[in-house]
């Protein structure tokens, strides 16, 4: 089974661990594009089979959140499992959706963000959550992002919480985008709540659970469902059908002679009236060089 899985993943649990129940159960290489922190849910591609060979392409997807800010109390993490560092006063203006909005949209377009101390960026060859449970100050650069949109979705007052949806580049920290929204609304505040709804083309919509994957294991139509195969993943890419006396040199890792312009391309081969894919290829200076065989 080559291809990937969309799953949604649940409240508590590690993205190694999924990574690891797949492993067992289907018994195929396994892995997956970036991981989500355990207290957050949502969307998770996991790649299974040769589909683990995709992940070099499915690395700068930009993403979608829906997130809650807890206003008035700053943790040492940046989210709802730190220890509360910090108490202040959340004004009434932190509760006017016009006020909100208008702080929001100074958070739009290109900018740089610092990382949390509690993430597994590494410096100096150790991650900064071992510099931050061994109380070691180190410095963290800041990194460029891009937040694209920033929507309100909620306020509740009563519990001094904001909700909003955010789409954004690779590499942004929600929790650090929480915790310096809070800061321009005159107070503090951290993440309480993280899901992924999105990333790149892979929609909460389409996802399945752990549990239901494991349970529908056997079902030959269920898996064909929610597999998106290799084929189906580059579907917007150009195609080079290959010549019968040219397959088997591409299949040795041959380079062939091409005409087409310089990019990835779905491979086939014509058989009878049909094509069958073979994989993916690439031409870099007219040159076809073969790079995931199916």
């Amino acid at each position: 089974m080559d291809g990937i899985f969309i799953i949604n993943k649940e409240e508590n649990c590690t993205s190694h661990d999924i990574v690891y129940k797949i492993k067992k159960e289907f018994n195929e290489k396994v892995g997956h594009t970036g991981t989500l922190d355990p207290m957050a849910t949502g969307v998770l591609p996991i790649l299974i089979g040769k589909g683990t060979l995709c992940s070099k392409y499915l690395i700068n997807h930009d993403k979608i959140y829906e997130t809650v800010i807890q206003l008035g109390q700053k943790t040492d993490t940046a989210d709802i499992e730190g220890k509360i560092i910090e108490e202040k006063n959340v004004e009434e203006s932190c509760f006017n959706k016009e006020y909100i909005e208008k702080v929001l949209k100074t958070f739009l377009g290109e900018q740089e963000q610092v990382p949390p101390i509690y993430s597994a960026i590494k410096v100096k060859g150790k991650k900064l959550y071992e510099y931050a449970r061994k109380g070691e100050k180190v410095e963290i650069e800041p990194r460029k992002i891009k937040i694209y949109d920033i929507e309100l979705l909620k306020i509740n007052k009563l519990k001094k919480q904001i909700t909003l949806k955010v789409s954004c580049s690779k590499g942004t920290y929600i929790r650090s985008l929480c915790e310096d929204i809070a800061k321009k609304l005159g107070t503090v505040g951290y993440m309480c709540f993280l899901n992924r709804l999105k990333v790149g083309d892979f929609d909460i919509e389409n996802s399945i659970t752990l549990k239901e994957l494991l349970e529908q294991k056997s079902d030959k139509n269920f898996l064909g469902k929610y597999l998106i195969s290799i084929e189906k993943l580059f579907k917007y890419n150009k195609e080079i059908v290959l010549e019968e006396q040219k397959i088997k040199h591409f299949l040795n890792g041959v380079k062939l002679t091409a005409k087409n312009s310089d990019g990835i391309y779905r491979i086939y081969k014509k058989e009878d009236n049909n094509k069958i894919f073979l994989g993916i290829g690439i031409v870099e200076n007219n040159l076809l060089k073969r790079d995931i065989i199916i």
